[in-house]
């Protein structure tokens, strides 16, 4: 098998979920030595390793409106499999897997930005061989959005580094963790108005860019002097958060998997969040999951919390939940379905 990667996301993020996923499978696969030809465009950060004797690096120059352009290959032999970073289809028939992380576009995007995402996606969806589904709830919307015939549809779970891990003599904070986009489905005001009502705790933002001046107004006046915009953290600097912090604070309407809440899981963090889209399929019983995204609910959560039988048992069930998933689980699962494509013939 020859596997080929377009790796336009480089492209198109700044080392977001979608590069984080393709760079931890594409690793494992270069350690593996199993033969990889990857197309890298210029003017990338280059946030995908790529090393090894097995790899190609195939250096092209992106194209006016290169992220909506099919992908030309070169050298497509029987046993090719194609897999995009990002919704593209090649030119070539040849044999294609399209991974789906989640449907945030089709629920809360609105105008043409929505309607050319969806287009490429479906479209992309629709001429693939097989689809990966990041969780099952992803796989039930695509069902919703675009549906296809289901047995060409494969749920392979998003895994978390091993970055994330209990430390030794961690003194323990006050600090509420909310961690990555703040707008739209993310509920970050709801997270700062609950706040209000939990006078003894601080909020320490992680990542989503600096704060707006609507965001900062927002604080001040809810919360003055209880808030910290910590910017992106790295792996460790993050872990250390999540080892000394009261919990994550996760109240997202929607999530294609939600990878925070098995990252503090794994790092002995408490997770409160909402009992919606993927969440509770992740979280499983090892969280407090609200069935509202309101300050009531999540106020009453914080009071669950409060008592340390609770707080224990959470953090005990939480490491139990986050050992089912690994980024090596999601590599061989994903390495399946590109030799079950390998096997068949067009």
């Amino acid at each position: 098998m020859k596997l080929i990667v377009d790796g336009i996301i480089e492209n198109l993020q700044d080392n977001g979920g979608c590069t984080v996923y393709f760079a931890q499978i594409l690793s494992f696969m270069q350690n593996n030595k199993i033969d990889l030809n990857y197309i890298r465009f210029k003017d990338t950060q280059g946030h995908i390793p790529l090393f090894g004797e097995n790899t190609q690096v195939n250096f092209q120059a992106p194209k006016w409106q290169e992220r909506w352009r099919d992908v030309n290959l070169q050298q497509v032999t029987n046993d090719t499999v194609f897999h995009s970073t990002h919704y593209r289809l090649a030119k070539q028939k040849v044999k294609t897997v399209t991974t789906v992380h989640d449907f945030t576009y089709e629920l809360y995007r609105k105008g043409p930005a929505k309607w050319m995402h969806s287009w490429q996606k479906f479209r992309a969806i629709r001429n693939s061989h097989l689809v990966i589904c990041v969780s099952q709830n992803t796989a039930d919307d695509l069902m919703k959005f675009c549906p296809i015939d289901p047995s060409k549809i494969r749920v392979v779970y998003n895994g978390v580094s091993s970055d994330y891990y209990p430390l030794d003599n961690t003194e323990q904070t006050n600090e509420v963790v909310f961690i990555g986009a703040r707008g739209w489905y993310k509920n970050f005001t709801l997270a700062v108005q609950t706040l209000k009502h939990q006078p003894d705790l601080t909020l320490s933002i992680v990542g989503g860019g600096k704060l707006s001046d609507e965001e900062l107004q927002l604080l001040e006046a809810t919360i003055p002097g209880r808030y910290e915009w910590l910017g992106r953290l790295t792996d460790e600097q993050l872990n250390k958060l999540y080892n000394r912090a009261h919990c994550l604070f996760y109240p997202s309407s929607y999530e294609g998997f939600g990878i925070p809440v098995i990252e503090a899981m794994r790092s002995g963090c408490p997770v409160i969040a909402v009992n919606v889209s993927s969440i509770p399929e992740v979280a499983g019983s090892a969280a407090i999951l609200t069935q509202q995204a309101d300050v009531a609910s999540f106020n009453q959560a914080f009071s669950t919390l409060d008592n340390q039988q609770v707080r224990s048992d959470i953090i005990q069930e939480g490491f139990q939940q986050a050992s089912r998933f690994s980024w090596e689980k999601c590599y061989q699962d994903t390495l399946a379905v590109y030799q079950e494509l390998d096997a068949i013939s067009l």
